[in-house]
């Protein structure tokens, strides 16, 4: 399953305070009220806030309308091509996370966005290794091109490297870590999950821990994958059942065959 990523300041000591009581309500599940300290008068604000109820609706299946009224109010106030490039990476993930949770089919709508942030946002600018993080999930997960999900994420990776991005590198890690599970290379694919727990647990990201326990659990033998499964079925329970897709995989394989 995928996640959408948006690292934003309020993950060290010294930041704003706004962004740091948004990134403490944020990792704990509480989408709807770090989106309530934003007030979205400009497009950097805006377009957080629609960042936040659009990763609302993939953890959750929920707040489908809010997000859209977000993203249509950080669309109007974009003015560069950057900023209108990353509403457009926005609403290409909604499209996106709509059709992946079988809510409605708008793949064509995901692609055509993501395309058009690909035009707006340029090589090496802030945002690109986030959408190349997205159009990797759209190959992975809607196309099923591995090969070409494989080459996005290490765009993306060498991006979030290059930015110092580590909660996106969370997210590159673990897909990449996916790809070389599928593939068999279970010492790939742990070290992959492994990095990505790290930096979730160092930055205190508690709703994306749980998907990383369980992702490294897949790729681990027993008893440390009960464990790991155990360990993810404490936190997810804890944020009442978020993300709401990580249910099924709690289940380890022996217990439906």
């Amino acid at each position: 399953m995928a996640h959408t990523a948006m690292s934003g300041s309020g993950t060290t000591a010294g930041d704003d305070p706004l962004q740091t009581a948004v990134w403490r309500l944020r990792s704990r599940a509480c989408w709807a009220d770090a989106a309530a300290l934003l007030q979205p008068h400009t497009a950097e604000a805006s377009l957080q806030r629609a960042s936040l109820l659009v990763e609302r609706c993939l953890y959750t299946e929920q707040g489908w309308a809010e997000a859209e009224d977000a993203l249509r109010t950080a669309e109007a106030l974009a003015q560069s091509d950057d900023e209108r490039g990353a509403a457009a990476c926005e609403r290409g993930q909604l499209a996106y996370a709509s059709t992946l949770l079988s809510v409605r089919d708008r793949a064509d709508e995901a692609r055509a966005a993501l395309g058009r942030a690909a035009a707006l946002i340029a090589p090496g600018a802030p945002g690109r290794a986030l959408l190349d993080f997205r159009r990797g999930l759209l190959a992975e997960n809607l196309a099923r091109a591995p090969q070409a999900a494989r080459a996005a994420y290490r765009r993306a990776h060498a991006g979030a490297t290059a930015q110092d991005d580590p909660l996106l590198m969370s997210f590159t890690w673990r897909h990449l870590a996916g790809l070389a599970l599928r593939e068999g290379e279970l010492a790939e694919a742990r070290h992959g999950f492994a990095e990505s727990l790290r930096i979730r647990e160092e930055l205190g990201y508690l709703v994306g821990t749980a998907p990383a326990l369980a992702s490294l659990a897949d790729a681990e033998s027993e008893p440390e994958a009960s464990r790991l499964r155990a360990e993810a079925g404490r936190l997810f329970r804890l944020l009442g059942g978020v993300p709401t897709w990580l249910a099924t995989q709690l289940t380890p394989p022996a217990a439906t065959a």
